[in-house]
């Protein structure tokens, strides 16, 4: 008796089932068995699996069935009454086993008494230029573990439901009577689900067991590549009808629930996707078929997909094709805005549709998307081709561009261009003026004509697609969107084309809808013999030649990607860039990474412009330089320019780090202004670090140890920062933070007047002068979807209660952004796009905040605090933990609810003089330094020496 079974199922694949053969006799368990079954080929494959089996029939046996069954479950079937093995595992004839793959998963098996066994597996892209890799649901199989039920891991059963990737104990197969769905796709999914509910252990494996081969050119499709076939999209509901009653019958509504989110993110959405390119009969009965299953899914399945996953759902359901076909634009292409948008009650909504159905408007609320608060210039429009026809060398277009919620004006100067761009990068690109152009409300229409026959001259060989663009300027602001098809049909042929170099692969640009529904060209032979052609140019490919250009382009891409990679920027750090002379009176400057143009190094560059010094500033950025001072030089992070800068200069300037992996070389002072002071643990004091090996630590510490200066503003740093990043003492300059001078300036000033000034931020950002201004500016949060940051409070319930009196300026850290909802426009201003805090908080008459270092500077205006910690214990004791009690030092309320914020803010005054003292008492603690010359010091005491301009 063999320890494995492994079954191998096949139809017309002759030519790979011996690989797979192969990989099964090849285990390093040598106990284990080959069961092919043919599924009735009508090629060799089963001439070839009687060969197989001739040759070592003591490992490898065959079956025929006497006629096609349709699927991939009944030759499973079979095969599983003619196993002998202890254990059965399942594998395609065009895939194969990882070599340990039996090993592994029997000893796991035999080890903790498990059912089944799951590993990894691997799928691989095989018909690509380079195999794409792409494992399957990694995160399920990290590391071993064993579960007593699938229950205790709801994703395995919803994500992970291939048979292929598993091992079965064949007496549990066949006490359960566990077999695939006769003459059904997605056979896997029904078998998987028995499998894992009958299952009395599971164990998952982190090793790869499984390498599942995708062939996406083939003639002849797999079932996962035929989904526009609506026997498919049948066969997919009615498994999941099947498996929908199992659970049913278990009472198993947690991992039903969870069931009916995967189908509206995954098994959905492959058929959506196909949608634009289907005829009207094909979306009529697709949607027939869908809205029965959708209105039985749990409607709280919707609010865990994906907004725009959801949203197509409900119009599928609706039958709305109208808004449907559109959405499916943007599902396709994740940030593509392809609805006009609707505004309702200080909210925005997909589709102006539906919004008297409380689910639809839950559902079509897209407000937190933020569509509302971008520019035009950074939204993808969806660019509808209405119309194409072609003449002789001309093509006569026209299209309609998306208008969300009215960006377009109908009074802005509009000015378009259809653009013809090369797919290879650093050809040459075409532009064509579009010769019409109208405000139509929620679209923009355009028309055009483009000579392509007299004016495109493609190289001929390596330029054979060319993507299609219309470049559309409103009131001066360009966005560039490319043009969506929804039929297969353009015009009546091929434009005429001469190439530069050679008509041997075309002469013709032949239009057509890409695989995600754009327009492109494509050049062909006017002779009908493109293919043959083609495969002409493929043999000379093939020859030395070809093979010599391919090398030498191998070779230019690996020379490009080392030359760019980060061990070669290192190494010309150190190796070149280090070893030139340092530039005397050569600055570089940095602030959070590059995000910002702010904080002290600002304030100290700024001081020194002022007092006329001669001296070369690098500011380094990273993202756009937008907003960074003209008359320096720019430098992107990590460019080689900024690697050669950073070698080469006199001085280093930020407040927070260059990049760690580079030595600051002698001839360079390294002034750290850091970004603030401590509430939450730093450095060696967190506890990650504490646990870190005296290697790792040594390595931070040597990191640290570039500082030559570090600046504080108290004691309390010394006491806190300095101890953390184990400075020495010498290296502190108690000087203050030269960003604060302005804050300390603008009390004074206050006092001296007896009122406040508002300076032209104020008028920038719209704030009425009768209104009180409050900043709310709270610390970074790694929690929510990537970077985005829910505010904790109802920011409309604020707007109405408070909005009449004062404009509420949100800040959020640069790690992080929010969203505000339209209807709060004017009262509620998101500010976080601004560089430097420091304006924002000379302009509040409040700061509200949790934990963010920015109450320590704030406190120095002498003006109302409130703490809104509604997550302190969390905070505090499950975080990296804090230097002080916050409840016992804050210089304002703590509050932690909604309605205990909103009632200190209707007594702002009185809790303002309330913790008068107090503020006094934190500034002198936590501020002492902090004199409001600390740049002028700065400079006196690094740069006096210099000339004057």
């Amino acid at each position: 008796m063999p320890d494995v079974s492994v079954i191998v199922i096949a139809y017309n694949d002759a030519e790979r089932l011996p690989t797979a053969v192969r990989s099964v006799l090849d285990q390093t368990l040598r106990s284990v068995e080959v069961v092919i079954v043919d599924d009735c080929s009508g090629d060799r494959t089963f001439e070839i699996a009687q060969e197989l089996a001739a040759a070592q029939p003591e490992r490898v046996r065959a079956y025929r069935l006497p006629e096609n069954s349709g699927a991939g479950g009944e030759p499973r079937n079979v095969g599983i009454g003619h196993a002998r093995g202890r254990y059965v595992m399942f594998l395609d004839s065009d895939d194969v086993l990882e070599r340990n793959a039996c090993r592994n998963m029997v000893a796991a098996a035999e080890e903790t008494g498990a059912d089944l066994v799951s590993g990894l597996c691997v799928r691989l892209t095989k018909d690509t230029a380079r195999e794409k890799r792409n494992e399957w649901y990694p995160w399920l199989y990290s590391a071993t573990r064993t579960l007593e039920s699938v229950t205790e891991l709801p994703d395995l059963f919803v994500w992970d439901t291939l048979s292929t990737n598993k091992c079965y104990r064949r007496d549990f197969l066949l006490d359960n009577g566990l077999r695939f769905p006769r003459g059904m796709f997605y056979e896997d999914l029904m078998f998987v689900a028995d499998a894992y509910l009958a299952a009395k252990r599971i164990t998952l494996i982190p090793n790869q067991v499984y390498f599942w081969h995708v062939y996406e050119q083939a003639e002849v499709k797999s079932v996962t590549n035929s989904r526009h076939d609506m026997v498919n999209y049948r066969h997919r509901l009615e498994i999941h009808r099947r498996i929908d009653a199992l659970l049913d019958r278990h009472g198993l509504e947690e991992l039903r629930a969870a069931k009916d989110v995967k189908f509206l993110k995954h098994d959905l959405v492959l058929h959506l996707r196909d949608l634009p390119f289907r005829d009207e009969a094909y979306r009529r009965e697709f949607a027939e078929l869908s809205r029965p299953y959708l209105q039985g899914l749990d409607r709280e399945a919707y609010g865990k997909a994906a907004k725009i996953q959801a949203i197509c759902a409900y119009l599928l359901e609706k039958g709305d094709w109208e808004n449907l076909l559109p959405a499916v634009d943007t599902l396709i292409h994740r940030d593509k805005v392809s609805s006009p948008l609707a505004r309702r009650d200080g909210r925005v909504y997909w589709c102006a549709e539906h919004l008297d159905d409380a689910f639809g408007c839950e559902v079509l609320d897209v407000t937190e998307l933020g569509y509302h608060q971008k520019p035009i210039d950074k939204l993808f429009l969806r660019n509808e081709l209405t119309s194409y026809t072609e003449s002789g060398g001309t093509a006569r277009l026209a299209g309609r561009i998306t208008n969300p919620l009215g960006i377009v004006a109908p009074g802005d100067t509009l000015t378009a261009e259809l653009e013809f761009r090369a797919r290879r990068r650093s050809l040459r690109t075409y532009l064509f003026p579009v010769t019409s152009l109208r405000h139509d409300g929620e679209t923009v229409h355009w028309e055009t004509e483009a000579d392509i026959g007299s004016t495109l001259r493609p190289l001929g060989v390596i330029d054979p697609v060319w993507d299609v663009r219309v470049v559309l300027r409103a009131g001066g602001v360009r966005t560039r969107t490319r043009l969506t098809v929804d039929h297969h049909e353009l015009g009546g042929g091929a434009l005429p084309v001469t190439p530069r170099l050679t008509r041997l692969v075309g002469d013709r640009m032949e239009p057509h809808p890409t695989a995600k529904g754009h327009l492109a060209f494509r050049l062909v032979s006017s002779k009908g013999d493109s293919d043959r052609i083609e495969e002409f140019v493929q043999r000379g490919l093939q020859g030395k030649p070809g093979q010599l250009a391919k090398s030498g382009l191998r070779r230019a891409r690996a020379l490009r990607k080392t030359l760019t990679s980060g061990e070669t920027k290192l190494r010309l750090y150190h190796e070149v860039y280090s070893r030139l002379p340092v530039k005397k009176r050569t600055v570089v400057f940095e602030s959070q990474l590059g995000k910002q143009y702010s904080d002290s190094p600002r304030a100290i560059y700024e001081e020194m412009r002022r007092q006329g010094l001669d001296f070369h500033a690098v500011w380094s950025y990273a993202g756009t330089p937008q907003d960074f001072p003209a008359g320096v030089q720019l430098v992107r992070r990590w460019s080689l320019p900024y690697l050669k800068a950073l070698a080469r200069a006199e001085f280093w300037i930020d407040n927070q780090s260059y990049p760690l992996k580079l030595a600051k070389r002698p001839g360079t002072t390294y002034i750290q202004t850091w970004h603030g002071s401590a509430l939450k643990k730093m450095g060696f004091d967190q506890p990650q670090l504490k646990a870190q090996t005296r290697q790792q630590q040594e390595a931070q510490q040597t990191h640290l140890d570039r500082f030559d200066h570090f600046l504080v503003r108290s004691e309390h740093d010394v006491r806190t920062l300095a101890k953390a990043f184990r400075l020495q003492d010498r290296t502190l300059l108690r000087s203050g933070y030269p960003r604060n001078d302005v804050l300390v300036r603008a009390r004074q000033r206050e006092e001296e007047a007896g009122r406040r000034v508002r300076g032209p931020l104020a008028e920038k950002l719209g704030v009425p002068a009768d209104r009180t201004v409050l900043l709310y500016a709270p610390t970074f949060r790694t929690t929510g979807r990537a970077s985005r940051f829910a505010l904790p409070f109802d920011v409309e319930r604020f707007a109405e209660e408070f909005g009449d009196r004062c404009v509420l300026l949100v800040r959020a850290h640069y790690f992080n952004h929010v969203v505000l909802p339209p209807d709060v426009e004017g009262k509620v201003v998101d500010v976080s796009s601004e560089h430097d805090v420091m304006p924002l908080m000379e302009l509040a008459d409040a700061l509200i905040t949790d934990y963010s270092s920015v109450m320590f500077d704030y406190a120095l205006l002498d003006r109302p605090m409130l703490f809104f910690a509604y997550d302190y214990e969390a905070y505090v004791h499950e975080d990296r933990g804090t230097y002080f009690d916050l409840l016992e030092h804050a210089p304002g309320p703590v509050l932690r609810t909604e309605d205990e914020l909103y009632a200190s803010l209707r007594n702002l005054d009185s809790e303002g003089r309330e913790y008068c003292d107090a503020r006094k008492r934190f500034v002198a603690e936590f501020g002492e330094y902090d004199q409001g010359d600390a740049a002028r010091s700065i400079v006196q005491k690094f740069f006096s020496g210099w000339s004057r301009r």
